[in-house]
């Protein structure tokens, strides 16, 4: 600590999960923090008193978990489709999602960012529509998130485009110049597209060329079923990640959300152009779907991240679910109960998380000069005691609802059950004062 200056604030007495590259985890540790950045990690506390002073005692502090994957704004269709088919479920929620408009989206967003909050979430990438609502929530909130419009052009490939006449095009460059890097990087945007087989190659050199000269990343969905991989082949003789790498999509830091049914081949081209893969699983299995192949993707060079998915599609927004559900699949696929250990699991939840949003040097790992993303776990449970192992309780035995404090930047943004940035209340009158009458009111 430089000075007499005092913290800001210091939690003592906690047990911290760094995930730094020792993986240390230190008992008893005291966590100080100064201007939105953790300034020192050790066994015994500073000499100055601090301004404010959390209690860690029969805690466990980690860094904030990244979702790499979600749409917030579905939060509003929450078991809506739930026990339909797949097909039918899509046709349900294309009929609700047109009737949606952007106030609909930015409660609906606040709502999801709040569920991401109460269970550690201190980072989170959107891919959907509403760009604009789902930053103003974001603003608000005070997480982070990067940001992208899921864009989709069904037209043949034949028929003029034009980038800068094209309505979806023109919002993201609007969306772009109006919120990337909006407080210090706290809220990027990214180009996105659906998929392959919504869009066309037009579209995709566009947004990558778009993408590059604006020095922003990419966001898609990747080869999530067996259909899709084979409708590609038969149209194009590619599958889906070598055709997109032909027409230069990966160009900018890309993440791909499913990337299930990838050959072995494209998993390595897409790990030689830094592809960081999401993982579904809890969306993936909710859908009766196969979930990524996660041990393959990472011995093909492939950074792997996780992500929930929308509310509407894996229920909740619980990123320790999907930790668990992760380690689940790996061992199932591989017949090894070793495989994936909780090491593994909490580090796709936060360090390679960081990576495949291009915020490593800012989060992901408590470590001197890190911003201040935190999550505080009470281990008080009865059903995390007695604790053997810290990270195994955290994967196997923990859940959302064990958050006791979520932290962004040196900032509280959930404690015990209340949201200084947010004011819930609010948000639920939103919800079914407006957004639920304009959605689901047939008369409208």
């Amino acid at each position: 600590m430089k000075g007499s200056v005092p913290l800001d604030t210091l939690i003592s007495n906690v047990t911290a999960v760094t995930m730094n590259p020792k993986m240390e985890v230190l008992f008893g540790a005291y966590i100080g923090i100064q201007d939105g950045k953790i300034c020192s990690i050790s066994k015994t506390p500073p000499s100055d008193t601090p301004q404010t002073i959390i209690d860690g005692t029969g805690m466990v502090a980690i860094p904030g978990l990244i979702n790499c994957h979600t749409q917030l704004a579905t939060a509003l269709l929450r078991c809506y489709t739930d026990d339909l088919g797949n097909a039918q479920a899509l046709e349900a929620l294309l009929q609700k999602e047109a009737k949606m408009d952007s106030r609909c989206a930015k409660a609906a967003a606040l709502l999801a960012i709040t569920e991401c909050l109460r269970f550690g979430v201190t980072s989170v990438s959107d891919l959907y529509y509403y760009p604009d609502a789902t930053a103003e929530a974001a603003a608000e909130s005070g997480i982070k998130a990067n940001i992208a419009l899921s864009s989709y052009r069904f037209i043949d490939p034949s028929e003029d485009f034009d980038f800068e006449t094209d309505e979806q095009c023109r919002e993201l460059v609007r969306v772009v110049e109006k919120w990337n890097g909006y407080d210090q990087g706290r809220i990027k945007i990214d180009a996105g597209i659906y998929a392959e087989y919504t869009s066309n190659y037009k579209l995709w050199e566009a947004l990558a060329g778009y993408a590059s000269e604006a020095g922003i990343g990419m966001q898609l969905n990747l080869a999530q079923t067996q259909g899709e991989v084979d409708s590609c082949l038969d149209r194009t003789g590619m599958g889906p990640g070598e055709l997109l790498d032909c027409h230069n999509l990966f160009c900018v830091p890309t993440t791909a959300a499913g990337c299930t049914y990838l050959t072995p081949e494209e998993r390595k081209l897409l790990g030689k152009k830094n592809v960081s893969a999401v993982a579904l699983p809890l969306t993936a299995y909710k859908s009766g779907l196969a979930s990524t192949p996660i041990l393959d993707t990472v011995r093909a060079g492939m950074n792997v991240a996780l992500g929930t998915g929308g509310a509407v599609a894996s229920g909740n927004l619980d990123l320790f679910e999907v930790m668990r559900f992760a380690a689940m699949s790996a061992r199932k696929e591989s017949g090894d109960p070793a495989a994936l250990p909780a090491s593994a699991a909490l580090m796709m939840a936060t360090v390679t998380g960081a990576q495949a949003q291009g915020r490593a040097a800012q989060c992901g790992m408590l470590q001197p000069g890190m911003d201040a993303d935190l999550a505080l776990v009470d281990f008080s449970a009865p059903h995390l005691i007695p604790c053997h192992n810290v990270l195994n309780g955290l994967v196997w035995s923990a859940k959302g609802g064990d958050v006791a404090m979520t932290m962004v930047r040196g900032k509280i943004l959930y404690q015990n059950g209340k949201f200084p940035t947010i004011d819930l209340n609010e948000v639920v009158q939103e919800l079914t004062g407006y957004a639920m009458g304009r959605l689901f009111d047939e008369a409208k």
